[in-house]
This record gives structure tokens, sequence and C-alpha cells, in this order.
């Protein structure tokens, strides 16, 4: 029968809800017992008769194995598709529940691993805009000399420690390339009961100091300057693109560059007028805005493309032969993973696909 002990809530999801679970081929099955031997979840029980195994207490099974199917000798083992998992691991209810039990065994488990965890640095809320969609842009300048972030490379971000609170920090990229004052931005998105996105959303106010550690991360141009390049984002997964697109506007102008920007609905497009700058600067960019539902009233910047639909199945429909591109994307994982199968079938080389995968 199924242990209570192991069918507690998966992180704040009851276990019962979760279809996690491994369904046998009887036919494939040749008895071995390797899975009811190995599995330390009493999953499984043995027909001695039949010789076969069989799934007794599939809720005991821990979600997201499948050692038993990994180690199965005939193949006989199968479960779900993991994107409904990588789904449930983007909740804010998972997030919160993953978060609480990190810090409340945080004397058993911290360790210090020698990791680079960047400068802790103090930076002021200078200035605050609401861009539709539920997103803010925040404009953020060190507060002091040893505050400011010259050295970054545009692709990488900063955690925000979450103000007035014991929270983990969270990672938002810069959404600029590096400026003469030292200034970044960054893109936040609203999420309903996010724990920064309460205090961007309800409390923040400018003039406010907030504390940061970066930068960090490697989602920084790997290209040679001679290949042209293809960007793709999904929702504010535009920040790290928007910084590496300005940096090759600045540097390359004319580079050859395709842009693919897909959001819900043309309502969470923002910034087009500075797209619209970049586009003028750099002649040989072009510029893809792919959304599920268009406004009849919605005006693309001048020389920009629209799509209606799926991000990945926009980029699919293109037809672009894009061997010899390199490709930076970035979004929900889902998305990106998507989108990666799509730039592959448009013939961009593995070993040229750059990504930058987050939670929604």
């Amino acid at each position: 029968m199924a242990d209570n002990k192991l069918t507690r809530p998966w992180h704040g999801v009851p276990r019962e809800e979760i279809p996690w679970y491994p369904v046998i081929d009887v036919d494939a099955c040749i008895g071995c017992g390797t899975c009811v031997t190995s599995c330390g979840r009493d999953v499984y029980r043995f027909d001695f008769e039949a010789k076969k195994a069989v799934v007794a207490n599939p809720m005991n099974c821990m979600v997201a194995c499948q050692t038993c199917a990994n180690t199965c000798p005939s193949r006989a083992i199968s479960f779900p598709a993991e994107d409904e998992i990588l789904r449930m691991e983007d909740l804010v209810l998972v997030h919160h529940s993953v978060e609480d039990e990190l810090l409340s065994r945080r004397d058993q488990l911290e360790v210090d691993s020698g990791l680079p965890r960047g400068d802790l640095v103090h930076l002021k809320v200078t200035r605050i805009q609401e861009v539709g969609g539920g997103t803010r842009i925040f404009t953020l300048s060190p507060v002091g000399e040893a505050d400011r972030l010259c050295q970054f490379v545009p692709g990488q971000y900063l955690e925000i420690a979450v103000p007035d609170s014991h929270f983990m920090a969270r990672a938002y990229s810069i959404a600029n390339a590096p400026r003469s004052d030292d200034t970044v931005e960054l893109q936040i998105r609203r999420v309903k009961g996010g724990r920064l996105s309460a205090w961007a959303f309800d409390s923040a106010h400018e003039g406010e100091v907030i504390q940061a550690r970066g930068p960090l991360g490697a989602f920084t141009m790997r290209s040679p300057v001679d290949r042209p390049l293809v960007f793709v984002a999904r929702g504010t997964g535009f920040a790290p693109i928007k910084s590496l697109l300005e940096q090759q506007v600045n540097m390359l102008p004319q580079r050859p560059m395709l842009l693919f920007w897909g959001a819900t609905s043309s309502d969470d497009f923002y910034e087009l007028e500075q797209m619209a700058t970049l586009m003028r600067r750099a002649p040989n960019l072009r510029v893809t805005l792919v959304a599920r539902r268009f406004d009849p009233d919605f005006i693309p910047p001048e020389r920009a493309g629209v799509a209606t639909g799926r991000l990945s199945d926009a980029l699919a429909a293109s037809g672009l032969d894009l061997s010899g591109f390199d490709a930076y994307l970035a979004g929900p994982r889902l998305t990106v993973t998507d989108c990666l199968l799509a730039l592959r079938g448009l013939g961009v080389e593995e070993d040229r696909l750059f990504a930058d995968s987050m939670s929604t």
C-alpha cells in the first residue's frame, strides 16, 4: 500500500495531483526483477507465477525519478513526458516551498564551494518605468565608487536581494550594454505571489537603495565578428538579448542580425522606440515580433515584421536558411527548448546554439 511518508506533497503540490509513476509493457518485461529489488520506495511487487513486475504503489514513486526505466534491460518501463514536471517547477508555490526548505535547513546544508559569488554592491533605484504587459524597468545607479559595475559583460546578470526580508536573492539579467554613467536596467515582470515581484510592484520607490551581487553568468557573446547572428527572446528573456544586441549595434552596426521576440499579446511588447532606434543604426538588423494575439491598433516599429502564434512555430515557418548563423536564445525553458529544435531545423549547428533559460 502507499506509504504516507513517501506520498507527502512534492514541494507544496499534493502528490495525487502529479501523474508521475512507471508503466510496464507486460509483453516486453522479461521478469528479471531488477526494478522490484532496486526501488527503495516500494513502488513494485512481483508476480512469481507470471514472472512479471507489477506497479503496486504508483504514488510512492519519487517525482521525476526514472532510475528503474534507465536500468531496465528490456526497456519495458516508461514514464510520462517530463514537460509537466518542468511546468510545475516553474510554479511560484514550488519555488517558495523549495526556498523555505533550504532556508530552514541552512545550518545543515550550507557549504563554501568556492564558486564565484559576485561582488556585493549597493545600487540606488533612480527610475521606475511602467512599460505595460505587467513589466517594470528599473534603472539602478551605483551608490559609490566601489559599487560600479564597469566590468560587466552584456548578457550577464545580477542577484538582487529581496529588500527587508531573509529570502534568497533573485537573478535578473542586465538589460543594457555598459554605459558611461555605469547605470544598469532590469526588466522585472509581475509574478503573482512572487517575493521580489511584490517589492518591485507594491513598495519599491525611486531613491531606494538595494543590495545586489554580480555581475555573474556566462551568457555572453562568443561569436567571431564575421558570423551573422540570430537572437530569440520570449517575454523578459528580452533583457539579456537586448544587452547583447546593443553591444553589437555599438561595435558592429553593419553586422547581419535577426531578432525574433515573442510574447503572449502585442500589449506585452515594450521599448519599441528603442528597438526602432537600434534598427535605424543597424541597417542589417531584421526584427520579427511574435504574439498569440495582436491588438488591431498595434503598430510595430518601421521595418519590423509580425507573426501570430507560438515563437517556435514562427521560427520554423520563417523558412530561413540559418546555416552559418550563431543563435542566442533567452526565455522560459520550455519555450527555449522548442526554439532550439526549430533553429536546428533551420540549419544552425549544434555548437553554435547559446541559450539562457529561466523559470517563469
